[in-house]
Formats: structure tokens, sequence, C-alpha cells
């Protein structure tokens, strides 16, 4: 069995911030992690190649920095790393990354693709089914456990709000990965030494399956007119006084700022 997850590279929301000028993050300085939900995603993939001998690929488009997450992932115990770099890739949106995505998912021999359900630093939750669709293959979202049942079938576990869906599929197959799937395994010692000695094949552009008119800002419908971070409040006031002279003064102040 063959098995490519898709993961991102995103910053640590816990540090990102928002230059007020231009409504766009501010990267510089701010540390890079692994999405939360692709490291689900690729654990999965490695308790599954540890039961029945499955290769795993991990992919990841992004600027040549993120090979790190692609090195962190093989000292996981992935086999293989790619990485799709090109400045046509630029500006993407959710529609022009999976177009990306699924052009280098073409040019791989794969049973299952795994990706997380979302990333943080977006959201969407639509880059992993808007691959099964390029690619023409089942999907299953929100998957909180996977058995492999058989040479080319799985059973898995789908959460709904209010319960969960068993379904029986064969592959190939997408699936897309949640937190309650499994905790993530730390870097193996035994897998670090020597990782950066370990090649990370890198494609253009030129190298994938899919039409270029399809990628970067030209694939891109969606326009980001602006972004920004919730302003801080200023400090409230503390106003003591009986109820009754309380609410009036209340009403007073909101009145004064037109508020009602």
């Amino acid at each position: 069995m063959n098995i490519v997850v898709c993961l991102k590279q995103v910053p640590d929301t816990t540090e990102v911030k928002i230059d007020p000028k231009t409504g766009t993050l501010i990267r510089e300085g701010v540390p890079s992690i692994i999405n939360p939900d692709d490291k689900n995603a690729l654990e999965e993939a490695l308790v599954i190649k540890e039961n029945t001998g499955a290769k795993v690929i991990v992919l990841s488009m992004g600027p040549p920095q993120a090979q790190t997450a692609l090195r962190e992932a093989m000292a996981m115990g992935a086999d293989e790393a790619i990485l799709i770099s090109d400045r046509a890739f630029a500006g993407a949106d959710t529609l022009a990354t999976s177009n990306a995505l699924a052009g280098a998912l073409r040019k791989l021999d794969y049973d299952v693709v795994f990706a997380g359900r979302q990333a943080i630093d977006g959201d969407t939750a639509q880059v992993g089914p808007e691959i099964a669709e390029h690619l023409g293959i089942p999907q299953i979202t929100y998957v909180e456990k996977v058995d492999v049942t058989g040479d080319k079938e799985l059973t898995v576990r789908k959460a709904w709000e209010d319960g969960y869906e068993v379904v029986k599929v064969n592959t190939p197959v997408l699936l897309t990965a949640i937190k309650e799937l499994n905790e993530p395994r730390y870097m193996d010692v035994k897998n670090i030494f020597g990782l950066f000695d370990k090649e990370i094949t890198v494609w253009s552009a030129d190298d994938i399956d899919v039409d270029k008119s399809l990628l970067g800002l030209k694939g891109s419908p969606t326009k980001v007119k602006r972004s920004a971070t919730k302003e801080t409040k200023g400090q409230g006031e503390i106003v003591n006084k009986p109820v009754k002279e309380a609410v009036s003064y209340a009403v007073s102040k909101l009145q004064e700022k037109h508020y009602i």
C-alpha cells in the first residue's frame, strides 16, 4: 500500500501578527510548524505503515523553507518527501492549491491520500475535498478512526456533530483527519541523525500534471479585500452606584455614544 500525506507548514498562530497598514500577515520572525490536523494525518499513515508495511510519502506546496516541515515528517517516520515549489504557485487560494497538489498526485502511485481536516491559518476545510474532486476519487472527511480490512479496503469512522458513521471504502480514497484520530508521535532520535543528508524531491510547475492557468493568482477566484486583527478594547469604567442609578448611568453613556 502506498500512502501520500498532504501537509502544510503554517505560522504558529499563538504568535501571528497582522500589519495594520497592509492587512497582511507579518511572517518575519514568526516560527512555523506542521499544521496540527496534518500531523494527525501523518501519524495515522505511520501507524498503517507499521501494521502493514505501507510506504509513506509526504507532499507539500510552499516556499523552500517548507522543507523544514518535510524533514520533521521524515524524522517521524515518513519514507520520502516531495515539495512543489514555484513562483507560479504564489497567491494561490484553496482551489489553486488543491489543483497544484492534485497535479503532483497524478504523478504518484497512491492507494490512500491523507490530509488534515483544515489548516489553522485558513480554517476553510476545502483543500482535501477539492483534491479528491480533481482526482475523481471518493473522500471521507472528519475521520476519527481507520482500520485496514482488506488489500484494497478500509473501514473508516467519520465524526458527526451528534455521533459517528462507519463507512467501508475501497482504495484509492482521500481521508481528512481530525485531532481525535490519534496523538502524533515525536521525531525519532535515530531518524534525526543524517536527516539533512536525505534528499527532498522538489518539483516546479513544469513537473506536475496540471494546466498552469489553474495555478497561483490566475487560478484563484477568491479575492481577499482586507484582513486585520481585532482592535484591543480600552479599559472599562467601574461604576459604584445603587442598581437603578447604575442602570440610568449606563443608559446615558450608551445614548451619548449613539449605541441606543
